[in-house]
């Protein structure tokens, strides 16, 4: 199994059964990552988008296309080679042979709610924060702006829904499930949310949700009913003076925060001192990975306890924002 573990300034890649860590793309302004067993890409903000090539090493790719900052990158789970990646200002482009070449899909700014589109910290733009393509229907798209709207698109990209009902404005994460079909996940600074029609309605279960300014959600790969998320009182807390939980929900109940008794009982550290983590599933039923300054973690019983990876967690990390994480297996 191999972990990329995207931080502000760098990107790890742990190979998770010995553990050993190797460390890319030092001092860029490190955005999104997302990989396959063939291919690996990284975005950055400064930079554009990163691809891994099959010796190990990164180069840049879509230069004469992307803008220089690449907000969000996502391997489509039904062609090895298609991708689709998110920029700021918010764009959507389209590649289906690994990023050699790129369509750029029109009409996302012509939405009606592009308007009040508007990123807090620099109110002047906005971005594609998560694409989710749905792996049961390959033409449809799922993208977060950040922050302003849910979007949709039936088509790959040839028309958009704006907003559709009850769904949130600040999505920061959106997941989806290969066995159930119509169903998604979104984590947004504005709550949780689901839908169970392929996005054109949206319920909120957030019973026992303490935290409700959500940042990443990963869903059981076993069961579609088991969710994770972070979560943190609001935006400050989970990025700039660290205070930040994990919470589980199965099925209809309500959500209950992983250590909220005893913090020492999970393995995972949460609360103060601890930046909004990033997650992701794993590859078996009850395997999760989570990610924050703290360090990368690994949980094979949906959550309820979680176990350190051991890579040489970097003293200056422990300062630094998670930004993403993908999970192969080699």
């Amino acid at each position: 199994m191999r972990v990329y573990a995207a931080m502000r300034d760098r990107l790890f890649s742990v190979r998770t059964d010995e553990p050993r860590a190797t460390t890319h793309l030092v001092g860029h302004a490190i955005e999104c990552v997302d990989a396959n067993d063939s291919w690996a890409f990284c975005g950055t903000f400064e930079s554009g988008l990163f691809r891994r090539d099959d010796e190990g090493s990164w180069g840049r790719v879509g230069m004469e296309t992307l803008p220089d900052s690449v907000t969000a990158v996502e391997l489509s789970p039904h062609n090895v080679d298609e991708l689709w990646v998110g920029t700021e200002p918010s764009r959507v482009f389209h590649s289906v042979d690994a990023g050699e070449s790129w369509e750029r899909l029109d009409g996302l700014t012509e939405l009606s709610s592009a308007g009040s589109w508007s990123f807090p910290p620099r109110p002047e733009t906005h971005h594609v924060r998560w694409i989710e393509q749905d792996p049961n229907d390959a033409g449809r798209l799922y993208v977060g702006v950040e922050a302003g709207a849910l979007v949709i698109s039936p088509d790959g990209g040839e028309s958009w829904i704006d907003r559709p009902g009850g769904s949130r404005l600040d999505n920061h994460q959106l997941a989806t499930h290969a066995d159930t079909s119509g169903r998604v996940y979104s984590a947004a600074g504005d709550g949780y949310a689901e839908s169970d029609d392929w996005g054109e309605h949206w319920t909120h279960p957030q019973d026992g949700l303490g935290h409700r300014y959500v940042w990443s959600v990963a869903v059981d790969p076993g069961d579609p009913d088991t969710v994770l998320v972070s979560a943190a009182s609001g935006a400050r807390a989970a990025h700039r003076t660290p205070e930040s939980y994990v919470y589980r929900r199965r099925g209809d109940g309500e959500w209950s925060r992983i250590g909220e008794a005893v913090v020492a009982e999970s393995g995972l550290p949460t609360g103060e001192g601890v930046y909004r983590y990033v997650l992701s599933p794993g590859e078996r039923r009850g395997e999760f990975y989570a990610l924050s300054n703290t360090g990368l973690f690994r949980s094979d019983d949906a959550g309820v306890t979680w176990d350190r990876i051991e890579m040489g967690w970097p003293d200056e990390c422990q300062e630094m924002t998670a930004r993403g994480l993908a999970v192969v297996v080699e």
